[in-house]
């Protein structure tokens, strides 16, 4: 075993080891939530300059680089519904109801790839969000959502991508003259469609005798959440350092190296008993 004062040394480094790690951690994770928070910010301001901005054409909206965020732009398209089948998207919330959002899928007539009929066969298909419809306690039953009829419409709204989940990104759609699907994952939606699909949903401001609500939330955890995160963070931080360095003042008060103190004094007495002899011994 090591001497009092070694062991004392070790668990000192230790528990200063320790306490730096956890508060560098716990700052760290403050210091990212700052920068999700400033992100966000960005992303806001994006997206509002987006609104002000001209309405797109279709040809212009598929013009974007293929990795391009487009959520947030106006589109102006005049389109007819492909079929009477509605899509729902399952496990949606709006104002505290659970429900599903409901869509249709137009063919766009205002594109100059309909100049020829390989072009036209070609030119994606355009999802459109018809809006919020609540769901029933009994989910076997669907929402009956009379579908937008087979006749051209004007349509503006703005346009949303949402995010791919990895964990679950799977379609898992449901056949049916209501197809219910789990994730709005495009690429597989047009794959079970077998006709390519743009890489946007558009919301339009207003649908012809349908009046659903629009979710919008382009930003589900918004800037001041994460400050608020990063507050708590902060906080933790603080309130560790607090804790640990009131624990530390404890343990030098308590664990300072009485033992190592107590054995060198024991030496000492012990070497000042063996001259104070051996001084008496040549006296005498």
């Amino acid at each position: 075993m090591g001497s009092p004062l070694r062991v004392w040394r070790l668990s000192t480094g230790l528990l200063l080891l320790v306490t730096v790690s956890v508060f560098c951690i716990l700052v760290k994770l403050g210091v990212w939530q700052l920068d999700r928070a400033e992100q966000k910010n960005a992303w806001q301001a994006t997206l509002s300059a987006r609104q002000a901005a001209s309405e797109l054409s279709f040809d212009e909206l598929l013009a974007f680089d293929a990795d391009e965020r487009l959520s947030g732009y106006r589109l102006n398209v005049n389109g007819t519904p492909v079929n009477q089948q509605i899509l729902l998207l399952d496990n949606q919330v709006f104002e505290g109801r659970v429900g599903y959002l409901a869509y249709q899928v137009f063919q766009i007539s205002d594109s100059d790839l309909q100049d020829s009929d390989s072009n036209f066969q070609k030119q994606p298909w355009l999802m459109v969000e018809l809006g919020f419809v609540a769901a029933n306690i009994d989910r076997r039953i669907l929402p009956d959502i009379t579908p937008v009829p087979l006749s051209a419409i004007d349509l503006t709204g703005r346009v949303y991508q949402k995010q791919i989940n990895p964990l679950s990104h799977q379609l898992h759609a449901e056949d049916g003259n209501v197809m219910r699907f789990q994730n709005l994952n495009l690429a597989a939606l047009a794959e079970k469609i077998g006709h390519p699909l743009a890489p946007v949903v558009l919301q339009p401001d207003s649908i012809p005798n349908l009046a659903l609500p629009k979710p919008w939330t382009p930003i589900p955890l918004s800037a001041q959440k994460h400050q608020g995160y990063a507050l708590q963070w902060f906080t933790m931080a603080a309130v560790f350092l607090s804790l640990m360095l009131w624990i530390g003042w404890k343990y030098l008060l308590k664990a300072t190296p009485e033992s190592a103190t107590r054995g060198t004094n024991s030496k000492t007495t012990s070497k000042t008993t063996s001259k104070t002899t051996s001084k008496t011994s040549e006296d005498q």
